[in-house]
Parts: structure tokens; C-alpha cells; sequence
């Protein structure tokens, strides 16, 4: 059946971080899953397999505490953690971080970038607004790309734990969001009692909402096929090539225990090498928190120091792991990782009133990490003033490295429009710029 369960982590201003779809086995009168594989792929995309692995640090990060320090500030400003040295000259990290600062030639680190707003807005880094106007990366993918619809029993879109903003695309679009745990491919796997002569069964019974698909279909007829995406829904339970690009249990041990407790990322790197275009996740300690803190994710406003202290090392060993693996693979030419969060957060500790020894949320300025794609890796992009207040070069926005993110994806955003309901062309984003250094 289909379940949606409500594992639920809520920041200082009560939004919401959900686990949503979770596939047991295919559920009869439901259309979810088979609407994530409804590909209407159209447009000016390239074909290609290109992918990124988006990691949304939710809660926001410290820009100041974890790639852009200020060890020359007053301690109020420049916090307990200390700057070290990477492989690249001039570009130095949190001293949490060493196992990334020996591979710094292989991402750069965005210090420039500047949010639209300071609440916890996960739209913006999906689709560049907080309102989510437009369909999210993802969601543009799975429509444009003409790859897209012939990877067999792969969806084009995987989210995993973080929230999909379709917009006028609606849930033909929708990412598939596999189960959390060790071992995702479970979430693949054949309900107890289910047998493939049952599922046959079950396309034939499918059929039999035709007239029922049929009267809710738009004038476009966005539910015209609905049977054939049925059985490629069917074809994902039935079939092992969506279960292996799942199973982590299919890599070595010793990748296993070079990732840690960071199985999300080598679930990710596997389904990007299957030919997912578009992997979603957040990243959050894996650990029991101390009990200072109030969440696992990056909305610290409270005790910053001892809630970054266990967090920071499984990031690290999280990203280092992903980015040697896809360098190592070959894939870094065609995979680019994208690692931010919605805001950066306050270059004074423990100004906010009620809380201890925290940041508040600080939009004027943040991060980004990103690797891969092809795009020129080893630098560091941008600066902020002297207290990490805010930019001093140019300031990216995320509109900037979500264009940059289509680019390497085959999408020119400048030049590319999707029809909406009425069918009048809508743009994916308003500022089509890249991030110049990174091409």
C-alpha cells in the first residue's frame, strides 16, 4: 500500500521538515507514484545524463563557523572554531573539516552568496522564490528533459526527506521519495502476500479507473496515459534495476565505512550512476543529539558550539566520501554536488534575546559548496567584509547557482519556458545569470 508518514522536525518558526511518500507496494487507487513517472518530456533541453545531488543543510548553516571564518575578529564575532589550511593555497575551512581540506581542488566554496529572505524558506533554494511561483529543479527536469522518460524503471526525480515544489507542473512531477533507512530498496520491495501474478492482476483492475482518470483530466490531457505510467509504476516494484540503483548493500564494505553514517549521499551517488538526473536531500546529525540543542538540523539558536562539534565530522566525512567517489568514478565531469542551506546566520553570538551562546538567522550573507559538473573546481568564490556581514564582491543569489545548476544539466534557463495552465510560456527563473567563476 501507500503510506505517509509524518516523521516531522520543526525549526524556530514552526516550518515543518517532512519524511512524505513511502512505497511499500503499489497501491490500487492511488495515482501518486505513477504521476511521478508521468514524463512529458518537452522542450529545449539537450539530451543528455548529466545529474546534480542537491544537500540542503535545512535549519541554515554558519557561513562564519564552517567555510568562511574570521579569525582576526573579536571573539564575540569570530566564534571557538579555528581556520585550517586546504590543498589549495588561500582557501582555508573550519578545522572540523579535515577531511575535505585535503580534496579543496576538487569543489569550490561560494562565500558571496546573499538570500532573499530570513525565515526558514526551502522553496528558495529548490526554485530560487520563497513563494515557490515555479516548479522546483527537479520538478523542471522531470518535465524538460527528453532523457527523462527511457531510463526504464528509474524516476527522473528522487527526493529524499526534503519537501518538492511542482508548482503549475503539478504531481506528475513529483519526485519519488524512497523510505528512510539503511537499506532503501526495501522501500521497493513487494508487499508480504504480493505476488508478480498479482500485480498483473492489479494492471488489469487499474484499468478499470479509465472513465474516472478521464473525467478528471485537464484539457491538455495530463492524465491521458495514465495506464502506461501505471505499469512503469508497476515495472519499479517488479523489476530489480530500480531496487539495485537503491541497495547500498550492493557496494563494498569498505565504501560503506568510507561514507559513515552518511548513507544518504552514497544512495544518492548510486542513483545519479543509474541515470537519476536529480537527487534531493537534507543532511542532519545522524546522532542523538546533546541535550542542549533543540533539533539535528542547522537552526542554532542556542549553544551553537555544541551542536556544530558532532554535526560538523559526518558532514565531512559525508562530502568528502561523495566527491572522491564521483572523482574517482569518472562522473565529475556530468555530476555536479550542490551543498547550502537557506541563510547564513548572524556574525554576533548570543544577540538574540532568550537564547545562549547561538546565531540567529542572516540572510545578507552565506555559502555555497559545490562540485563537479564540469564546472572549474579548486577556488574560492567571492568574499565577505571583515565580519561576515555581507558580501564585498558581487553577491550571488540562489537564482545565480540554480541557473549555473541547468547549465550543467543541459538547460539553458535564459532560453527556456514552460507553458502553465492557460498555456502562456513561463521563464524558470528571473535572474538567469551564472556564476561566472565556475564556467
Amino acid at each position: 500500500m501507500l503510506t505517509f508518514l509524518g516523521a516531522k522536525q520543526r525549526f524556530c518558526d514552526r516550518y515543518s521538515r517532512r519524511d512524505f511518500l513511502k512505497v511499500g507496494a503499489l497501491g490500487v487507487g492511488g495515482l501518486t507514484l505513477a504521476d511521478m513517472l508521468r514524463l512529458k518530456a518537452q522542450g529545449k533541453a539537450q539530451t543528455s545524463h548529466k545529474a546534480v545531488i542537491m544537500i540542503c543543510l535545512s535549519g541554515g548553516p554558519s557561513h562564519i563557523d564552517m567555510y568562511d571564518l574570521k579569525p582576526d575578529a573579536p571573539e564575540k564575532i569570530r566564534g571557538e572554531f579555528k581556520p585550517i589550511n586546504t590543498n589549495v593555497p588561500g582557501m582555508d575551512i573550519c578545522e572540523l573539516f579535515p577531511l575535505q581540506a585535503q580534496i579543496a581542488d576538487k569543489f569550490s566554496i561560494i562565500r558571496s552568496m546573499k538570500f532573499l529572505q530570513g525565515g526558514h524558506t526551502p522553496p528558495e533554494l529548490l526554485t530560487g522564490f520563497v513563494d515557490a511561483r515555479k516548479p522546483d529543479i527537479g520538478a523542471t527536469v522531470s518535465r524538460l528533459r527528453k532523457d527523462a522518460g527511457i531510463m526504464g524503471a528509474l524516476p527522473p526525480y528522487v527526493s529524499m526527506d526534503i519537501e518538492s515544489y511542482t508548482s503549475f507542473l503539478g504531481n506528475a512531477h513529483k519526485p519519488f521519495n524512497p523510505r528512510s533507512g539503511v537499506n532503501n530498496s526495501d522501500s521497493l520491495a513487494l508487499a508480504k502476500g504480493v505476488t508478480l501474478p498479482l500485480l498483473e492482476e492489479r494492471k488489469e483492475l487499474l484499468k478499470s479507473f479509465d472513465s474516472l482518470s478521464r473525467d478528471l483530466d485537464d484539457r491538455r490531457g495530463s492524465l491521458a496515459s495514465v495506464d502506461a505510467f501505471h505499469a512503469q509504476a508497476l515495472e519499479m516494484i517488479a523489476t530489480p534495476k530500480a531496487r539495485d540503483a537503491f541497495d547500498i548493500s550492493k557496494e563494498t564494505e569498505e565504501t560503506r565505512k568510507k561514507y559513515g553514517k552518511a548513507t544518504k549521499m552514497l544512495q544518492a551517488r548510486r542513483l545519479v550512476e543509474a541515470g537519476v538526473p536529480v537527487v534531493t536531500m537534507t543532511f542532519y546529525n545522524p546522532d542523538p543529539i546533546p541535550k542542549a540543542c533543540t533539533n539535528p538540523h542547522w537552526d542554532h539558536h542556542d549553544q551553537i558550539y555544541t551542536c556544530l562539534r558532532p554535526l560538523l565530522p559526518h558532514l565531512d566525512r559525508g562530502i568528502h566520501a561523495l566527491v572522491t567517489d564521483i572523482f574517482e568514478r569518472g562522473l565529475d565531469k556530468d555530476v555536479a554536488v550542490c551543498v547550502w542551506g537557506e541563510m547564513g546566520r548572524t556574525p554576533v553570538i548570543g544577540e538574540q534575546k532568550g537564547t545562549v551562546a547561538g546565531r540567529d538567522h542572516w540572510p545578507q550573507a552565506g555559502f555555497c559548496f559545490i562540485s563537479g559538473g564540469g564546472l572549474k573546481m579548486g577556488q574560492v568564490v567571492g568574499a565577505t567584509n571583515k565580519h561576515a556581514e555581507h558580501p564585498k564582491t558581487r553577491a550571488y543569489n540562489t537564482q545565480n547557482v540554480l541557473s549555473t545548476l541547468y547549465h550543467v544539466l543541459g538547460i539553458d534557463a535564459g532560453q527556456t519556458a514552460i507553458p502553465d495552465h492557460t498555456g502562456r510560456p513561463i521563464h524558470l527563473l528571473e535572474d538567469t545569470d551564472k556564476v561566472t567563476e565556475l564556467l
